[in-house]
């Protein structure tokens, strides 16, 4: 009884600090992961171009 009694208490916890979160709008939403999406394309071309770069340098070097 104690174990069951431990655990609605938390549950009513869980959801007393559920009440207190501030959610997001879905444009919000929509334009957050579009800022992340096009940010981390953009920085993964960026270095994947240092890469092809330094890769044919290097091979210039070593030849």
């Amino acid at each position: 009884m104690k174990l069951l009694k431990r655990v609605r208490s938390y549950l009513a916890d869980v959801v007393a600090e559920m009440k207190k979160v501030s959610w997001v709008k879905r444009k919000e939403l929509f334009t957050t992961t579009v800022v992340v999406i096009v940010f981390s394309s953009l920085l993964a071309a960026f270095i994947g171009l240092f890469d092809f770069v330094f890769a044919r340098l290097l091979h210039l070097v070593l030849r």
